[in-house]
């Protein structure tokens, strides 16, 4: 039996803190293709079910195109078993606005529910919606046998405490020695896997596909085949997002122009091999002489038609080699000399201060 497990594919999401626009309706798209393309991986694999656990959407206020595409797909292959179990970022819009929700469509609560998979009903898959309402008794009333291969499906992150967001805490030292092999999670963005007890693990196999660059690499879902009678099982990340982002850091340390730089960032992406189809934030590093011609709009101009879409993240700090300056009789050395001298300024201050006067003295746009 094969089955697969995704989540927080966050769907509807508005993808403008980085894009345009038009690109970002552009990948709003896509990540609704990827669902579509995902659950034909399914139906081509034969997979029993589909375990989505949370954050199918990202927002209250579903698109109806989202909706559509969501319950087409669902009703359109009745074969397979969906068990969507909702995550903090889902809200009843999406169901509500069902005028018949498929019999493939499994759904959970805020009890435990199970449902039976197989000839033999030998894989049950069983699930909760945490809340501070039921917190308290979820663990313990989660009962399994332990003669069938048992999923949990849970949404929240993984912790001993608190989180920060909405999300609720995951206790899994409540959930060793219960039976379980397989906890299905959701919550975090990123693949992580890890023993929970002597028989079982838990998963979460990260969001479908990169939204931002917090979510940088490789992104898909968790296939599992399991053996219906022996209860052996094997599990595999599957990478199906349609883009990758990417983080690249540059050290443009030393170089004293913008044509320097440039040279500097295309070796390290030549490096780096990167797809025209992928997402990719520059940051450069290093410390730059302080009057090193910058310009930051240059050079995203001058890589962003080799991607999908680039930005550029300064980070280099500015190194002021006084020594060049005690000599010079020039404008720039008196005024290089006044400021390194003025002790209200801390030394940070002062770099930034001497490269834009710099900037100014030679007739070039002061690029704050």
């Amino acid at each position: 039996m094969r089955l697969i497990h995704c989540a927080d594919l966050h769907l509807d999401s508005r993808m403008t803190s980085n894009l345009s626009g038009e690109k970002a309706g552009e990948r709003r798209r896509e990540l609704l293709l990827t669902f579509e393309r995902m659950v034909k991986y399914a139906s081509e694999h034969q997979a029993e079910a589909v375990l989505i656990a949370g954050d199918l959407f990202d927002t209250k206020r579903i698109s109806a195109a989202a909706c559509q595409v969501v319950s087409e797909a669902i009703a359109g292959h009745p074969e397979i078993n969906f068990f969507y179990l909702r995550g903090n970022h889902d809200a009843d819009s999406f169901l509500a606005g069902l005028e018949q929700r498929p019999d493939n469509l499994k759904l959970f609560g805020e009890e435990w529910r199970s449902y039976s998979l197989g000839n033999a009903g030998k894989v049950v898959v069983s699930g909760i919606e945490l809340s501070r309402a039921n917190e308290g008794r979820a663990y313990h009333s989660l009962m399994l046998d332990p003669g069938k291969f048992n999923i949990v499906m849970l949404h929240g992150q993984e912790a001993e405490t608190g989180t920060r967001d909405r999300a609720e805490v995951i206790r899994l030292r409540e959930l060793k020695n219960r039976g379980i092999d397989y906890l299905a999670l959701g919550h975090i963005h990123s693949y992580q896997e890890a023993p929970l007890d002597g028989r079982g693990v838990w998963c979460y196999p990260g969001c479908l596909e990169g939204r931002g660059f917090d979510e940088c690499g490789s992104h898909g879902f968790v296939m599992l085949q399991v053996d219906e009678e022996t209860g052996r099982w094997e599990r595999q990340f599957v990478p199906f997002a349609s883009r990758t982002l990417h983080t690249v850091e540059a050290d443009v340390s030393g170089c004293r122009n913008t044509a320097e730089m440039a040279e500097r960032l295309e070796a390290v992406l030549k490096e780096r091999r990167i797809s025209d189809r992928d997402l990719v934030k520059l940051v450069l590093a290093g410390s730059l002489p302080v009057d090193c011609g910058k310009d930051l709009v240059y050079l995203e101009k001058r890589f962003e038609q080799e991607f999908y879409f680039l930005k550029i993240q300064d980070m280099t700090s500015l190194k002021v080699e006084l020594q060049e300056f005690l000599l010079d009789e020039s404008l720039k050395g008196e005024f290089v000399r006044t400021v390194m001298a003025d002790e209200e300024l801390t030394e940070e201050e002062k770099a930034a201060v001497i490269r834009y006067g710099l900037q100014a003295i030679a007739g070039e746009e002061v690029a704050v």
